[in-house]
């Protein structure tokens, strides 16, 4: 039963922070880049001032998986890094922390681009 209420919380918190998106793009001008990189800065925004740390705590997944749980994880690794080694953490704690997701992006991107034709959709 508890893995039934973790995958409800993280799919209804995960679903609204996607319906947040889904808004954005059917209601205002902004391009879908736009969208992302605010869900990005936002998720650092929200770490900053200590209001996502309790929503990773109560949705795990459903809460670092999408956009705004990359600034999430830019936020804390900022924070830890700069507790270690002061300001020089502030360049490198958000790298180290998000590296494995960028090289996992890189290499699967890769991957893809060499299985699939690319091209503009008619």
């Amino acid at each position: 039963m508890d893995i039934f209420i973790s995958c409800l919380k993280a799919f209804l918190v995960g679903g609204f922070i996607c319906l947040i998106g889904q808004v954005l793009i059917d209601y205002t001008k902004l391009t879908p880049a736009r969208i992302l990189v605010s869900f990005v800065v936002s998720g650092v925004i929200l770490t900053a001032i200590g209001i996502y740390e309790p929503i990773v705590e109560f949705a795990e997944a459903g809460a670092t998986v999408p956009l705004t749980g990359f600034g999430y994880s830019l936020a804390t690794g900022v924070k830890e890094a700069v507790k270690e080694y002061g300001l020089i953490g502030a360049l490198s704690g958000g790298i180290t922390a998000t590296s494995a997701g960028i090289a996992a992006s890189v290499t699967f991107g890769f991957i893809m681009a060499l299985l699939f034709k690319s091209g503009d959709k008619t």
